[in-house]
């Protein structure tokens, strides 16, 4: 009897210790640091060699797209962050540039009474709180792996996703970032998203297909939601729903990095509380515009302009590209293009 446990023990010891491969180890192993030994060829496509990422790391991002490290920014700043959210909701801030997004249901506001509910604040490179996120070098030193050395920050989000109101609207649709980036080459754009409290998927954590990243820019728009959808959360239209998915649970802190073409959305909100998370996505500033009329992008330049119209009171004609150029910052080595 007692051989039997030992062996037994000594299975799981050893299952954990060489994970299977396929998607049953994907769903079961969703970091890198929880693989102990792959096999990893000796070039890897998505990410440079500057000695920070483990090999089994790069091989992990080649083959799923995204790579999460865990307790990469402390809480103290984290909390620096919602109290600087908690002043823009009431108004003690004023931001220039800033766009702040409601939900498209009746939520009740976290912070002013009879209002709708923030559920996203875009583009606070105006906030010096805020925007400290993409400077800091814990980050920047993995975006560096993705980018290389010469960084813009391109688009910054802090999302704040409501309790559910029962029409599903806190979901997001399953998407990828590219479909509102005007710029090239994919493989040097990077997302980094950190949680600011334990996501998990009571309250609608992040859900990647892992690999998709390999796949082309499909084509994207508003779901037919009988709920309604929340302006521009356009989700891609046709994609394989029996493709393995990786519900990304993570702690206060944890951050990961993942690919503009990887396909991922998030799911309602069913607890009470809000939750938060900020974002930045880089690219390298070798990067360069592309025209998207006659793209499947043709649709997000549309509402963007108008909306950039509408909020700034532009009557000239302007391009999707044009909001993307005032909104770049350099973050770290020399602005080469972008």
């Amino acid at each position: 009897m007692e051989d039997a446990v030992a062996a037994a023990r000594l299975g799981t010891i050893l299952r954990h210790l060489c994970p299977r491969t396929g998607a049953a180890a994907l769903t079961t192993f969703p970091t890198s640091a929880q693989i102990a030994s792959v096999k990893h060829p000796m070039e890897f496509h998505y990410t440079l060699d500057n000695n920070l990422l483990t090999p089994e790391q790069r091989h992990f991002y080649d083959e799923n797209g995204y790579l999460l490290i865990k307790n990469l920014v402390s809480g103290e700043d984290i909390e620096s962050f919602r109290n600087e959210f908690a002043k823009i909701c009431k108004k003690e801030v004023q931001v220039p540039g800033l766009i702040i997004m409601r939900d498209v249901a009746i939520a009740k506001s976290e912070f002013v009474p009879d209002q709708k509910a923030v559920t996203k604040i875009q583009d606070f490179q105006e906030d010096e709180e805020l925007f400290r996120y993409c400077t800091m070098p814990q980050i920047l030193k993995y975006v560096e792996c993705f980018t290389g050395p010469n960084i813009m920050a391109m688009h910054t989000m802090l999302i704040n996703k409501p309790p559910d109101s029962g029409k599903k609207s806190s979901r997001h649709p399953m998407h990828q970032d590219l479909h509102y980036f005007p710029f090239r080459p994919a493989d040097l754009i990077v997302c980094s998203w950190t949680a600011m409290e334990r996501i998990d998927r009571s309250n609608g954590c992040l859900v990647v297909l892992p690999g998709t990243h390999k796949g082309s820019l499909k084509q994207h728009d508003y779901p037919d939601w009988e709920g309604g959808v929340n302006k521009m959360y356009h989700g891609v239209s046709d994609y394989n729903k029996n493709l393995p998915r990786v519900h990304l649970v993570m702690e206060k802190g944890d951050t990961v990095f993942f690919h503009p073409l990887l396909i991922h959305g998030s799911g309602m909100n069913r607890t009470q509380g809000f939750r938060k998370a900020i974002s930045c996505h880089y690219a390298s500033a070798d990067c360069h515009y592309i025209e998207v009329k006659g793209t499947s992008q043709e649709n997000i330049e549309k509402e963007v302009v108008e909306i950039a119209q509408r909020k700034y009171g532009v009557s000239t004609p302007i391009t999707l590209k044009d909001t993307w150029m005032i909104r770049g910052r350099l973050v770290k080595g020399e602005r080469t293009n972008l």
